[in-house]
């Protein structure tokens, strides 16, 4: 099979992409997909991705690519640093008797490369910066992910969590408050490049 069945080459979709039966449009487009999949933006699948987003655009971090999703760790920085990025919020989409109680996952993880489908042996955090990203807005009728105001970030190194006594899988917002103090988006840069420097 040769490079046959080596990593795919995917290139960037502008949403006018037609679906089609062989070649032929079927009247539906990849936008209407997109609209249709991922419009609600709460939704804990989406949410996460769009806080990937927002904190890369902060960090000057190209986004004229392309996600990759399986990735050992979210974003690199033009300097190098590893990030990841979590996200909470305290408002779901579905019907809530009370807000969420905010908790990330914390968990050390195993390092799969795409490019030659093997996963390492060590079991570790990958990056070298977290960015726990807190959509903070708690009214219901006035949500809206794509207001960078409405969230707030804790940037933490990465060896202050692997230091610290208790879980190891998860943090609690409490817990994470006693490691960092909250910045708005436009502080975020400023966070990471400290919290780095000692890299």
């Amino acid at each position: 099979m040769g490079n046959r069945l080596g990593r795919l080459t995917v290139l960037r979709k502008t949403g006018a992409e037609p679906f089609h039966h062989n070649g032929a449009s079927i009247g539906f487009d990849l936008l209407d997909f997109w609209q249709w999949s991922v419009s609600d933006l709460v939704s804990n699948a989406a949410r996460g991705v769009v806080a990937e987003y927002i904190v890369a655009r902060a960090l000057g971090i190209a986004t004229d690519g392309i996600r990759e999703g399986w990735a050992a760790f979210d974003l690199t920085t033009p300097s190098g640093v590893k990030v990841e990025v979590k996200s909470a919020a305290y408002v779901q989409s579905w019907h809530q008797t009370k807000l969420s109680n905010i908790t990330f996952m914390t968990r050390r993880t195993r390092a799969w490369d795409a490019d030659s489908n093997v996963q390492s042996k060590e079991s570790k955090r990958q990056a070298d910066v977290y960015v726990f990203a807190l959509l903070s807005h708690q009214d219901k009728q006035t949500i809206d992910p794509l207001n960078v105001g409405q969230w707030e970030f804790y940037i933490v190194p990465t060896r202050l969590l692997d230091a610290r006594k208790r879980s190891q899988y998860s943090i609690t917002l409490k817990s994470l408050q006693k490691l960092s103090a909250p910045v708005p988006y436009t502080g975020l840069k400023a966070a990471v490049d400290r919290a780095s420097a000692d890299l």
